[in-house]
């Protein structure tokens, strides 16, 4: 049967999820850790080199997901907008670098300050007389001073992004075992990163370890929940507390089932084309 939501590649890109991306004519170029990804206009994605990937998460049940997400007007509005949009599944390190990166900060600049890192720390590569940096290994950035991170524009996080490689060098962070167990023992141990809240948390979650019920709330989707979710979810105060955040998730995972995160990017997709928000 011919899937009835083919992917938006144009629009999945650009929905805040990735920032190491580029498009040359019809075509997309991607870093993915090691990896680089082609995806053409007809939303074929090719591992340049030759590595399996699973970037488009090809198993979700993307019709049965939004069959469940759709539980209001709203959700239903921007499901119809951005059918196609679809959640990655990144390379765990680059994303974690990536959102610690993202924390007050824009699109345009994160995406400046890991093109820098990749520039600096990378691997070069040429493929199809195209040159590319891939995403620094964990020790190579482990290893780095704090003032060569910083020289990357990344300002106040360069010794969040060492510790991080630090810790994922040391396996205090293991992704594979992150991407085993649950939601909340995941969650718990990526908070102890320095630099990581749960809006970043939530981020890392979502795009690149299969917690589809990770739901970030960052500034975006806070003013999101009030302008159209007042009576679901209550917010009465601006600064979220950790208790506060972690009840608000689990009152989100109740109105919006056990794929959130979708319901999220669908969401956050939709106010920040509202807003005429630059991508990448």
């Amino acid at each position: 049967m011919k899937n009835k939501f083919p992917i938006d590649v144009d629009n999945s890109i650009n929905s805040g999820q990735v920032f190491l991306w580029k498009k040359d004519g019809a075509d997309w170029y991607g870093i993915n850790g090691q990896d680089i990804l082609k995806i053409n206009k007809n939303g074929i994605i090719k591992s340049l080199t030759n590595t399996k990937t699973n970037f488009f998460r090809k198993n979700d049940n993307i019709q049965k997901i939004i069959k469940l997400i759709s539980k209001d007007q709203t959700v239903n509005k921007a499901v119809k907008e951005y059918e196609g949009l679809r959640i990655f599944r990144q390379d765990p390190f680059q994303c974690m670098i990536s959102f610690i990166i993202s924390s007050n900060s824009n699109i345009q600049k994160i995406k400046s300050s890991l093109e820098k890192i990749t520039e600096k720390f990378g691997k070069q590569v040429r493929i199809q007389n195209k040159e590319f940096f891939l995403f620094p290994e964990p020790e190579k950035l482990a290893n780095a001073s704090i003032n060569e991170i910083k020289a990357c524009g990344v300002g106040y996080r360069a010794p969040f992004i060492k510790e991080a490689a630090q810790m994922v060098t040391l396996k205090k962070i293991d992704f594979k075992y992150l991407e085993k167990c649950d939601y909340y023992e995941a969650k718990k141990n990526i908070c102890l990163v320095p630099g990581i809240g749960n809006k970043v948390a939530d981020c890392i979650m979502l795009f690149s370890l299969n917690k589809l019920e990770a739901f970030p709330l960052d500034t975006w989707m806070i003013k999101i929940l009030e302008k159209y979710y007042s009576k679901e979810f209550k917010i009465e105060t601006k600064t979220i507390t950790q208790k506060q955040y972690q009840l608000l998730h689990e009152k989100i995972v109740n109105h919006f089932g056990p794929y959130c995160g979708y319901a999220q990017q669908f969401l956050f997709k939709m106010e920040r084309e509202n807003n005429d928000k630059k991508w990448l």
